[in-house]
């Protein structure tokens, strides 16, 4: 009985001295139950003490050492490493063992990957588990890596890491392949030093296939706009089944090469993605927005011929976009495109998307300012064309204004006298000189070995008479001081009253003779090319006399150099 009462108290000694024990031994928390090779792993407690050295000091997860960043009285930071299996973490003091509790070892998986078919420089989205919850460093040199993404043997940096979702862009040298996560670890060395070399914790692997990416330009404009595809792989010419669609609806394809493919957008159509077939596969290439010209203001309302008018607007499209090349300048193909004028086509100066400038040509009449914009509905095939037509813009009314000459003052004067003319509707002044002709600019290079360097009835050279408002006295130009609508102001020009001519031709007084108002204009050719040779409007304002006066002493020229002299 005695020895049974001893053994029971034994039992409850030991129990008691274990619960002591139990009771005095520190409290662990690991951060997290499960982890990632790599991970760090923070273990907040009680009693670490200081850390003395990595021989003294050590984690293991389920047996294997732990790479140790950190270690406080009442923290301690660790990578777990790229060894490790699931199991106990335990804290090594010396020869003091601390339990932390047990550690899920996860490896990251992918569940997919979108999109699975994709361009270059496409944002690819990664979902799955297990990524960790940062990429880590961004330096690749860092003695524990950096944790990155495979994109066809192509090794991509991260825009985003989550622990389930990683988003990417595809770089423009990864090639069609696996995409796989990489998880980047590093072991302590066998002395619990740093640090052993970077090894990889790879995902499975989800196929990824690349295609040639596709420039599209532009990705707006408004009916009859070339649209032009660059890229690779469209094949050496159109197939059967081969289309470009926009909202579904063919475009007309006026070329088709491998690399590039021009089309132009039909009549009716609306905005939508667009769509290429080719090859037969389908992919969206671009968002196209289908635009309605519209005319906001037009300047002036009225004026002569000759008058360059501005029409300011928005969607007006480019001028020559009608052709088949990628450029609109190499075949410079401006189709249908036109401005007309009391239904008379003007001569187009400039055509910009906002903006159009045309000269009132020499037969415009009074109406309605009209800007049409060529388009088409290609056949079933996408070739030119079921049916071609324009879309009109209403920018406003014109006013043809005839100008008259009401008076001039004086009618006689010397070189140099001012002379004012008064009337109405004389308009501008014109600055620039000839419509635009793409030889003009080659032609004005050209050498001329005869005096006439720009006879007009010469071919190759530029048209003489260049000029398109302009003050006459007696055939002579004058110079202008100023232009208004109602007032013009010249000098009395500079020539010889003694004659003036050229072989064949010769005019001995040119004292008196017609004062002369002119605007010059031409007018768009029937096919619709520019121009006709430039016709005038002539306004006389009556006879003038250029007086003797204002002229040099004639002892400039019988004696301009008195110190020669030699009559002492």
């Amino acid at each position: 009985m005695i020895s049974l009462r001893v053994s029971l108290s034994a039992a409850i000694l030991l129990s008691a001295a274990l619960g002591l024990a139990q009771a005095a031994a520190p409290a662990i928390e690991l951060s997290s139950k499960s982890a990632t090779p790599g991970a760090t792993l923070s273990l907040t407690g009680k009693g670490f003490g200081p850390f003395k050295s990595v021989q003294t000091n050590k984690v293991t997860v389920n047996g294997v050492p732990a790479l140790v960043q950190r270690w406080e009285p009442d923290l301690i930071e660790v990578k777990v490493p790229f060894k490790a299996t699931s199991g106990p973490v335990d804290v090594l003091i010396g020869k003091k063992k601390l339990s932390a509790g047990a550690i899920d070892i996860v490896t990251p998986h992918i569940e997919s990957v979108t999109p699975t078919e994709a361009e270059r420089g496409t944002l690819l989205q990664i979902a799955g588990k297990h990524f960790g919850m940062t990429a880590g460093s961004r330096d690749p040199n860092t003695m524990f890596g950096v944790n990155d993404v495979l994109v066809g043997g192509v090794v991509v940096r991260p825009r985003r890491w989550k622990d389930d979702k990683i988003e990417v862009e595809i770089p423009a040298n990864a090639q069609s392949g696996d995409v796989a996560v990489r998880l980047a670890s590093s072991d302590p060395l066998p002395d619990g030093s740093c640090c052993a070399p970077v090894e990889y914790v790879v995902s499975n692997k989800v196929p990824l296939t690349l295609i040639p990416s596709v420039r599209v330009d532009p990705v707006s404009g408004p009916v009859g706009t070339k649209v032009v595809l660059f890229g690779q792989g469209f094949g050496a010419s159109k197939g059967p089944d081969d289309a470009v669609l926009l909202n579904g609806q063919p475009t007309t394809v006026a070329q088709w090469k491998d690399d590039v493919i021009v089309v132009h957008v039909p009549l009716g159509a609306e905005s939508g993605p667009m769509v290429l077939k080719s090859q037969g596969r389908q992919r969206t290439v671009a968002d196209f927005t289908v635009h309605t010209p519209k005319a906001t203001t037009m300047t002036p309302a009225s004026a002569p011929i000759g008058t360059l008018v501005r029409i300011n607007g928005e969607h007006f499209g480019f001028y020559s976009e009608s052709g088949s090349t990628p450029y609109n300048f190499m075949d410079f193909n401006k189709g249908e495109n036109r401005v007309e004028i009391g239904g008379v086509p003007a001569v187009i100066y400039r055509w910009n998307d906002d903006r159009i400038d045309v000269w009132v040509p020499y037969s415009a009449k009074s109406g309605k300012v009209v800007i049409y914009r060529s388009a088409n509905k290609p056949n079933p095939d996408g070739s030119c064309c079921a049916e071609k037509g324009t879309i009109a813009t209403e920018a406003g009314d014109f006013t043809l204004v005839t100008p008259v000459i009401e008076s001039y003052e004086p009618k006689s004067a010397g070189l140099d006298a001012t002379v004012t003319i008064k009337g109405k509707g004389f308009g501008t002044f014109l600055k620039t000189a000839e419509h635009t002709e793409l030889g003009l600019s080659q032609k004005a290079y050209k050498r001329r070995t005869d005096v006439e360097i720009n006879e007009p009835e010469t071919s190759g050279t530029v048209l003489s008479n260049v000029s398109r408002t302009e003050v006459l006295f007696n055939g002579a130009a004058a110079l202008v001081q100023s232009w208004t609508d109602n007032e013009i102001v010249v000098k009395v020009p500079h020539r010889n009253l003694y004659g003036i001519g050229k072989k064949g031709e010769f005019f001995d007084n040119l004292a008196t003779g017609p004062l002369v108002v002119r605007r010059g204009s031409w007018d768009v050719l029937p096919d619709g090319t520019c121009c006709s040779p430039k016709r005038w409007l002539t306004l006389e304002a009556g006879q003038f006399t250029i007086e003797a006066k204002g002229l040099p002493d004639t002892g400039y020229w019988n004696n301009n150099r008195p110190d020669a002299s030699t009559n002492q």
